[in-house]
């Protein structure tokens, strides 16, 4: 079976990391090891492994073709029709795409669940932006939120997190999508933000259902999102969510202190937040140190260092 015209789905542009190739590694069938209720894919039964994937060599081949018509690729996106780290050559083709890639960077998006077995874990050491999911922190949610494959353990997952980021020496983010009634309820916020901050990701970026879901689940609402990013204080937290409310208000230097102080704001937050003299006053704070603005893998942050 020939895959070459289907693995590659780019260059397409993107706001936050330029021109972008996407590698999917799953490109005719779902197969991941969750069957996720907000999953914009069809359901499927849970695997463990990929039964059929494109190999190494035609993955390369189609890059190699790639970066011919687009020599300005910024970042290749290595994702699945399902879990992108269930290929079974996963660090076999990333050294060999750490060959050929130049300048460009490499990104993994993942649901996080294989990060505990060593080949998966070493391979993900090199690459250079690694985006996984962690929806829930208590096995019962987890469970239920993110229909876990036998024999996955989110204690395990979190141990190895914690771990990785102290190993890596590139870009760990999480990702957290809230569903109403399941890992929106006070307590499963509050443990989120415990694993968090001993797992110390660059970034999280949490968000809701914004496309047609496998299940019939609900998204939360923007407020709720908001609150838990006030919650997980001290973290680099992007809130995605469209069509956000602007809601601009006047802010002193001593409120925008200390609200940089609580949580990191990223310029979206300050262009839907800030009226213009409130603007005015956070880039006198820029000029004076004060404020200092951080990228964290393709988001700037406002925080107090």
């Amino acid at each position: 079976m020939s895959y070459s015209n289907s693995i590659i789905f780019g260059p397409i542009p993107s706001r936050r990391f330029g021109i972008s190739l996407g590698i999917d590694l799953s490109p005719n069938k779902k197969q991941c090891n969750f069957d996720c209720l907000y999953c914009e894919l069809e359901p499927a039964k849970t695997m463990d492994k990929m039964v059929e994937y494109p190999s190494v060599k035609e993955v390369i081949s189609e890059i190699k073709n790639s970066f011919e018509k687009h020599p300005k690729i910024d970042v290749i996106t290595l994702t699945a029709n399902g879990e992108p780290t269930l290929y079974p050559h996963l660090e076999e083709l990333i050294d060999e795409i750490n060959k050929i890639k130049n300048n460009t960077k490499t990104l993994i998006l993942s649901n996080g669940s294989t990060i505990y077995e060593k080949d998966i874990y070493n391979a993900l050491l090199k690459i250079d932006t690694v985006k996984l999911s962690l929806d829930c922190v208590s096995q019962k949610c987890f469970k239920k939120l993110d229909r876990i494959h036998n024999g996955i353990d989110i204690n395990k997952i979190i141990e190895s997190m914690i771990l990785f980021r102290k190993e890596t020496k590139n870009i760990f983010v999480l990702e957290v999508l809230f569903v109403k009634t399941l890992n929106d309820k006070e307590e499963e916020i509050q443990a989120l933000y415990e694993a968090i901050k001993k797992i110390n990701p660059h970034r999280v970026d949490i968000g809701t259902i914004d496309r047609p879901p496998a299940y019939k689940v609900q998204p939360v609402t923007f407020e709720l999102l908001e609150k838990v990013a006030n919650t997980f204080k001290g973290i680099n937290v992007n809130i995605a969510f469209k069509n956000r409310p602007k809601q601009t208000q006047s802010f002193d230097e001593t409120e925008i202190i200390s609200m940089l102080k609580r949580r990191p704001l990223t310029k979206e937050d300050i262009e839907n937040m800030f009226d213009e003299n409130s603007k005015v006053i956070l880039n006198r704070l820029l000029d004076e140190s004060i404020v200092s603005l951080v990228d964290s893998s393709g988001v700037n942050f406002y925080k107090i260092l």
